[in-house]
């Protein structure tokens, strides 16, 4: 009978430590059985090293395995497998667990003449080791959040089992048939948690980390973070951002999926637009990183995810109790609470955020208040439960659109000097409210042989009201006899409730030196929605017409395999396809009381259904250790709006076909570098634009981009943090008859930039003021955006914005001091092309397009009192 090899892992760590910083504690083994070859494998002749890159996470387990210096397919397979398996007391900083990424050397040692001998020590003390396993010390790298390098050991590793003995020699030994006792580790600890990889140059991993320090007027403005991002916004503080991502005019969310915490933000069939989602209501405080997939590229995106998907990652890393009071320009007052207890981890908090203020301008008041509370709690030993709520309500003005001539020639109504006209509005009648209620659960199970399961429900209430006016009284032309018009105001109402349950599933299985390289995941929500849109009278606000009322019931049932494969060690490949079903009833409160036929009820009811499937692949090479050139290509599409849907109709999809292909590169260490590129193509089969006369977007037909980005972050300790990106896209309406591979030819489309530009930064330090120590940081963001495009062959001006933002802590107390707009422009927060009549019901309408504007914030300052309370002495 041949003797099985031995097996010698050590799992070394390097240190980041920064001046003042947590100590860290580094993982320590609790069950690490050996790996197993195959009884058809040889023992190896000479010693075997396969070393591994695990991530260990904040439960101790090993959540990802990647083979770094290989040994041959069998012992790679066999170490992996292992490794999978292996439990650990989590690292921690403090009291806090963290993600740690570790390289561990796996040696196989041949057997010394058939026969199972006990350890040999040399140097060192055989009794502190268990039967049949020593440790050999090695090098590696593993990374654990924040710090800077010093290299040195930790004490915890000898306490633990250090793998080095007294006279500097390695131990070595051969492990029996039976022995699977728990190995030694030596471990220091440095750096950051590792993301997991990226499906696409433009699937971007951004934890928000120092960059916060960014004054930022919601969690909206996150989204910046990510390359070729724009935000805009005409409807005021509470109404959802208008977003410009990748070349498109993705709207309040019509081609770009939004989720916090796995849940869905987008709603369905909405009066304002379809994929309306509001991030207005995300506590700024308690975002810990954001996941931006740029493209439709991974197997898990769903419904929306057009132009990619934008998916937000709650976290409080500052434990204890803070509160924080803000005041500044235009009576701004902003409170917050937030509270995590210090013996829990980051996932579980309490955040409580209060906003209200005058606004710039007339008719820009708002007020708004949201809780958000998470639970983490471990259920046995396999599995966790994350329970989290959140509960918010708006209430806010909108100053509208002015026309640019109207401004000019000083015609509205306000004062008329120049910043008033500018910043004036005509109808007091525009604005909105919202509410937004949160139930989510989420468990998170470990199975055996490395497998996890994740499993998560959810329940959502939502209500909003908004009323805009975009053309004053051009639309209203046949008012009833007696009567002079009555105006363009439209209402849009939604009310409406989902319910919706999430899983994934990855077996422990190991492919083609590819760990867990399944996924299989599941999706079912069920929406029961009214949505409804009126006109209102420009006196009193009273409707006078409706435009659609149905009540809607959409059910969206899907599923999704995506798989990984590394056939050699520079070449990994991922491919996935997603099925999508959906199942629309609608009721029809807006039918006609008459037909040719005769009289007949106002009410309608209507079925439909609509099934789609999305293929994603992608092929990432390997050129150096630290460069990939990564190619990517995927099909997504957009559920149809219910409203537009006819009875029994195989409804019809969006559809998106994209590709990209750039490269990526990383350094790591103390001075923390990543640097992206890549061009990309994008068609749709039908999109929208702009139709002021609605107030929403309409449907145009098929567009196409073509565009490139480049973005690079570098971070050193916990002291720099500077992001920078630059993105290009040309979006064009095609030809008809042209071919598709003619991205470049074409209308260009509307409202959409063709380059943005931004900039976000942050130092930090420390000093001494009369020998107390003060922490400070100064932070920078900026944003160049190009002009953009306007109907009848228009262009905006460029617009450049800077915001800067300081701040000084001394013990507990902190005060800061936010400027945005430093420099005070005059800029145009959203422009269009159109005709419209604001001079009144009895003025004729001019038939000239002409240029509206919605004024964009001037400069505004707010300082800040912040009090950090319940800290523990080794909180950081």
């Amino acid at each position: 009978m041949r003797s099985s090899p031995v097996w010698i892992p050590t799992l070394v760590l390097c240190v980041l430590s920064a001046t003042g910083e947590l100590p860290v504690t580094p993982p320590v083994p609790l069950d690490a059985p050996g790996p197993v070859l195959p009884t058809e494998v040889p023992p190896p002749e000479v010693p075997a090293t396969v070393l591994l890159r695990l991530t260990i996470d904040r439960m101790g387990e090993v959540s990802q395995v990647e083979v770094r210096q290989s040994a041959g397919v069998a012992f790679d397979r066999a170490a992996m497998s292992a490794a999978l398996r292996w439990r650990f007391q989590p690292a921690r900083r403090g009291e806090e667990a963290i993600d740690v990424r570790v390289d561990v050397p796996v040696t196989f040692v041949p057997p010394v003449h058939g026969h199972h001998i006990e350890p040999v020590a040399s140097g060192h003390d055989g009794a502190d080791a268990p039967p049949g396993v020593a440790a050999a010390h090695g090098s590696g790298d593993a990374r654990a959040p924040g710090g800077a390098s010093s290299g040195t050991e930790s004490p915890q590793a000898a306490s633990a089992g250090t793998s080095r003995g007294a006279s500097g020699t390695e131990h070595s030994a051969l492990l029996g048939p039976v022995a699977q006792q728990p190995p030694f580790f030596s471990t220091t600890v440095r750096g950051a948690s590792q993301a997991p990889p990226p499906v696409a140059v433009g699937d971007f991993h951004i934890p928000v980390g120092q960059l916060a320090d960014v004054p930022r007027r919601s969690a909206s403005d996150l989204m910046l973070l990510a390359p070729g991002v724009m935000l805009a916004n005409h409807g005021g503080e509470g109404h959802a951002e208008s977003i410009y991502i990748r070349g498109f005019d993705a709207g309040e969310g019509k081609d770009v999926e939004l989720r916090l915490n796995g849940v869905p933000l987008n709603e369905v069939s909405h009066a304002h637009g379809h994929g309306y989602a509001d991030t207005y209501f995300i506590i700024p405080e308690l975002v810990e990183s954001l996941r931006v997939t740029e493209g439709p590229y991974d197997p898990s995106q769903g419904d929306f995810g057009v132009a990619g998907t934008v998916e937000y990652q709650l976290g409080l890393a500052r434990r204890g109790l803070t509160a924080s009071l803000s005041t500044g320009s235009y009576a701004a007052r902003r409170l917050s609470l937030l509270w995590g207890p210090p013996e829990a981890s980051e996932a579980t908090f309490v955040g409580l955020l209060l906003r209200q203020g005058h606004g710039f301008g007339p008719n820009r008041s708002y007020a708004n208040a949201g809780i958000m509370a998470q639970v983490e709690l471990r259920v046995g030993d396999e599995s966790r439960l994350r329970l989290f709520g959140t509960s918010y309500g708006s209430r806010f003005a909108s100053p509208g659109v002015v026309r640019e001539t109207d401004v000019v020639d000083s015609r509205m109504p306000c004062a008329p000097d120049s910043d008033s006209q500018f910043f004036c509005s005509y109808d007091p009648n525009q604005g909105g409210a919202g509410q937004r209620h949160i139930l989510s659960a989420e468990l998170q199970s470990r199975l055996k042989r490395g497998g996890r399961f994740v499993q998560q429900g959810y329940v959502i209430l939502r209500q909003t009201r908004i009323r805009d006016n975009f053309t004053g009284f051009l639309l209203d032309t046949t008012p009833p006899d007696g009567e002079r018009q009555r105006g363009d105001n439209t209402e849009g109402y939604y009310r409406g409730s989902t319910m919706g349950l999430r899983g994934r599933y990855t077996p422990g299985l190991t492919l083609l030196g590819q760990p867990q390289p399944l996924e299989l995941g599941y999706v079912a929500r069920y929406d029961d929605v009214r949505t409804r849109s009126r006109r209102l009278r420009d006196s009193g606000g009273v409707p006078y017409a409706t435009v659609f009322d149905n009540q809607v019931r959409t059910t969206n049932l899907g599923a999704y395999a995506s798989l990984r494969a590394a056939p050699v060690s520079w070449l990994t490949l991922r491919g996935g396809v997603r099925l999508d079903t959906f199942l629309f009833g609608v009721d029809d409160h807006n039918r006609p009381t008459e037909d040719r036929d005769g009289p007949r009820l106002p009410d309608e009811s209507l079925e439909a259904y609509g099934f789609f499937a999305s293929p994603r692949a992608s092929a990432e090479i390997r050129l150096t250790p630290r460069l990939t050139w990564l190619t990517s290509a995927g099909l997504g599409a957009r559920s149809s709006d219910a409203a537009a849907l006819s009875d029994a109709e195989l409804a019809p999809y969006a559809r998106v076909a994209s590709g990209e292909t750039g490269l990526g590169w990383r350094l790591d260490g103390p001075l923390a570098l990543e640097a992206r590129g890549a061009f990309f193509a994008t068609r749709v089969s039908q999109d929208f634009v702009f139709d002021e006369t609605v107030g929403r977007n309409q449907p145009v037909g098929a567009s196409q981009r073509l565009g490139a980005f480049v973005s690079a972050r570098g971070t050193l300790r916990d002291q720099v943090d500077i992001q920078a990106s630059l993105a290009w896209a040309r979006a064009t309406l095609p030809v008809s008859g042209a071919s598709a591979w003619k991205l470049w030819d074409g209308t260009v489309m509307p409202y959409i930039p063709e380059l943005l530009g931004r900039v976000d930064a942050s130092l930090r330090g420390t000093t001494l003021v009369a020998g107390q120590q003060v922490d400070w940081n100064v932070a920078l963001g900026h944003s160049a955006i190009g002009p953009r495009p306007l109907p009848l062959d228009r262009y905006s001006a460029p617009i450049f914005l800077f915001d800067v933002g300081t701040r000084a802590r001394w013990k507990a107390v902190e005060v800061g001091l936010s400027v945005e707009n430093l420099l005070d422009t005059r800029w145009r927060e959203s422009e269009f092309n159109y005709v419209s009549n604001f001079r009144g019901p009895d003025a004729p309408p001019s038939l000239m397009a002409t240029r509206h504007f919605t004024a964009g914030a001037p400069r505004t300052f707010m300082g800040t009192l912040t009090l950090h309370l319940d800290l523990q002495e080794d909180s950081p």
